[in-house]
């Protein structure tokens, strides 16, 4: 048996035991299991279990917990989506994470899983801000992170509102799609509508090159669908006056459920005077997952792209 799979079993049993003993949702019994971890009060060893193993299990019983709820805010960015956007990081800043730490925000942390996802990569090399709005969501976040021992600083908030968030060297956000409720908030954006409710997911692009550096990176997972539509013509103006997009990485169909539900990567860099937009836009698409040899092929294009640049 995996180490994550044992750390699973442990903390799966205390939830179902506290789920059904106190009368409360598995994800709630989660939650007290993890901080009573910390605290003490619930122990339990696998030994040799490393972070990533800590944050498989804990992401696999906080998806159980997920799939047993109906709460459509309550979801969390898979494994291998963390993993490609984490791979791009590294691409984008390698110089950087060879010399200095860098700084990292997710708008939309929920339960931490794409942000820890990249920090376990670059262990010790990113300074870490989450912002949640959902309180459960960011209890998990935080009790993760200390289990994991990743430092974060994480707020909840409305991610839209005024952040106490210095510019971060780097953005990275699975953004929440959908219209945004607070009108009054929205008309501080210039992506705002025109009438009624704007898109949640302008609004977060937006905010996050607010609070990027300039010549900074932001790391989007996007809906496959965010340019299509009269209303994208003012995203890409918008984009035009303030970022460059670096590249844009279709996903494999096979990872989604739904067309409707299929994602890309969207990669920006806010301007920077010093600096200037790239010769060509990478535009790519990721294969099959299963398939070494497109995969493989897959990274080569990255890594030529990345050396015309």
């Amino acid at each position: 048996m995996e180490k994550f799979e044992q750390i699973f079993m442990h903390i799966n049993g205390e939830a179902e035991k506290r789920e059904k003993e106190q009368e409360q949702t598995y994800l709630d019994g989660l939650l007290s299991a993890l901080e009573d971890t910390l605290d003490g009060v619930f122990s339990w060893q696998v030994e040799g279990a490393t972070k990533e193993d800590m944050r498989k299990a804990i992401q696999i019983a906080i998806l159980k917990g997920m799939r047993k709820g109906s709460q459509p805010n309550h979801q969390m960015t898979p494994d291998t989506l963390g993993l490609l956007v984490s791979y791009f990081v590294e691409q984008f800043f390698e110089k950087e994470l060879q010399n200095r730490t860098i700084s990292v925000l997710d708008l939309a942390v929920g339960t931490g899983n794409l942000l820890y996802t990249i920090m376990n990569t670059q262990d010790g090399k990113m300074q870490a801000t989450g912002i949640e709005v959902d309180e459960l969501l960011i209890r998990l976040a935080a009790a993760t992170g200390d289990l994991i021992e990743q430092q974060v600083t994480l707020y909840r908030q409305d991610a839209l509102d005024n952040l106490l968030v210095d510019p971060v060297d780097a953005i990275v956000c699975d953004l929440p799609v959908g219209y945004y409720p607070n009108e009054e908030v929205a008309l501080d954006y210039e992506l705002c509508a025109t009438e009624g409710m704007g898109f949640a997911h302008y609004l977060f692009i937006e905010q996050a090159i607010r609070y990027t550096k300039d010549g900074g990176y932001l790391f989007f997972l996007i809906p496959a669908s965010l340019f299509e539509g009269e209303e994208a013509k003012k995203l890409h103006q918008y984009l035009k006056a303030n970022a460059w997009i670096q590249a844009v990485i279709q996903l494999p169909e096979t990872l989604f459920s739904a067309k409707a539900h299929e994602k890309s990567i969207l990669i920006l860099q806010k301007q920077h005077k010093e600096l200037r937009a790239p010769r060509e836009v990478l535009l790519a698409k990721v294969p099959n997952m299963s398939n070494k040899q497109a995969l493989a092929m897959f990274f080569e294009k990255v890594q030529m792209w990345k050396e015309s640049k």
